[in-house]
């Protein structure tokens, strides 16, 4: 049954990313990367991600002249889905990388995912944000640009490992007693549901980064 329902969880996401991505032909984002952040995020947000994009997402586009009437709570959302797609692709590039190499620490392939897809996560999820800090101010420099990325995205990155790391740790630990692998349904569906939990626990961080000026809203 759950594999059943792994499959419906994963096609609704697929068909998700795919109705953001025909409307982000149609019309693109102001922020080039955005166009990028908003398919990720409704691979494991679902409809929600789908409703957040038209209401939300659209505001940005270039060739659509809405007037921004969005509230704190709604820019830091889009602020948390720019930090959580960076994460995101690098947890799912990690996870084949461990699979093929049979790589384990401590005797543990679930300390192996830590490792590659922290490293992968906070890569990609550097290169998103410089990828909206550099165009708006290339001033900056490409190094300047890079630092700036640093302090903006850091605290956010480690937020969201901590909400996905701790979920994979319970499916790890203590929902199966033969964890599922990732050539399973059930394995990316429990992706999907760490990928929430990382964004729950990195918008609070997002939160404050941008209203101590250190991460500009989106």
């Amino acid at each position: 049954m759950l594999t059943v329902v792994s499959w419906i969880a994963l096609t609704i996401g697929l068909i998700s990313s795919i109705i953001i991505i025909v409307d982000i032909i149609r019309h693109p984002q102001m922020m080039k990367i955005m166009n990028f952040v908003w398919p990720i995020n409704g691979w494991f947000f679902g409809p929600f991600a789908v409703w957040a994009y038209f209401k939300w997402g659209r505001v940005k586009a270039k060739d659509l002249d809405k007037e921004d009437n969005r509230g704190m709570p709604s820019k830091v959302f889009v602020s948390t889905s720019h930090c959580s797609a960076g994460c995101t692709l690098g947890d799912a590039v990690g996870v084949p990388i461990v699979a093929m190499t049979g790589l384990a620490i401590a005797g543990s392939t679930l300390f192996a995912h830590y490792v590659v897809e922290f490293t992968l996560a906070y890569l990609f999820g550097i290169i998103f944000q410089f990828f909206a800090i550099y165009p708006m101010d290339k001033d900056l420099g490409v190094a300047g640009a890079f630092k700036a990325a640093i302090k903006a995205d850091s605290l956010s990155l480690i937020a969201f490992e901590v909400g996905m790391f701790g979920w994979m740790a319970i499916v790890h630990y203590f929902l199966f007693s033969e964890p599922p692998k990732p050539n399973e349904a059930t394995y990316w569906f429990m992706m999907q549901i760490a990928m929430i939990l990382g964004f729950i626990t990195s918008y609070p961080a997002n939160w404050i980064l941008v209203r101590k000026g250190i991460k500009e809203e989106m």
